[in-house]
């Protein structure tokens, strides 16, 4: 059994003034750590998901998938700034210290806050919420894990609501 492991958060939050909704995870994972980027395992089905939300090419590179982000509307970031992880199992968090949420509401025009997965949620609720006073709205995770769950027209389903917000 791999040993816990003090994990900290590496790549700044993309957003930009005209950012629309906020989609934050909990920590990038091992995978995400190692090429530079939120959700670069090749199995997360993330980049998919919003690029057939949004009917535009698949964003492949680093630089592509941020200007994807902006373009679109969307900051991206995560609850934590660091914690003790096992590998990628959000389960396994501990000691979590959170990200300073706030530097993105002050500075975008953020109309709503969704987390992805149930840790996300749990630990926005319980470390950010007190500070931001802004609630979070639930989306299932996008992670390889969670295909048992979510088939991926599911997940599709569930981030439609995303629309509500950046297409108006």
């Amino acid at each position: 059994m791999e040993e816990k492991g003090l994990a900290y958060h590496i790549f700044s939050p993309v957003y930009n003034q005209d950012s629309k909704i906020l989609i934050l995870g909990t920590m990038p994972s091992p995978a995400s750590r190692e090429v530079g980027f939120y959700y670069s395992h090749p199995q997360n089905r993330f980049w998919r998901l919003l690029s057939d939300l949004l009917e535009v090419d698949l964003p492949r590179t680093n630089e592509e998938k941020q200007a994807f982000l902006l373009a679109n509307g969307i900051a991206l970031w995560d609850v934590l700034q660091s914690c003790e992880i096992q590998g990628a199992d959000d389960s396994s968090i501990r000691n979590g210290v959170e990200n300073d949420i706030s530097m993105v509401l002050n500075q975008a025009d953020i109309k709503a806050v969704f987390t992805t997965g149930t840790k996300a949620t749990e630990l926005y609720r319980k470390l950010c919420y007190p500070k931001t006073k802004v609630p979070s709205r639930y989306l299932p995770s996008t992670s390889p894990a969670n295909c048992r769950h979510y088939t991926y027209e599911s997940l599709l389903e569930q981030y439609r609501i995303l629309l509500q917000y950046l297409r108006k």
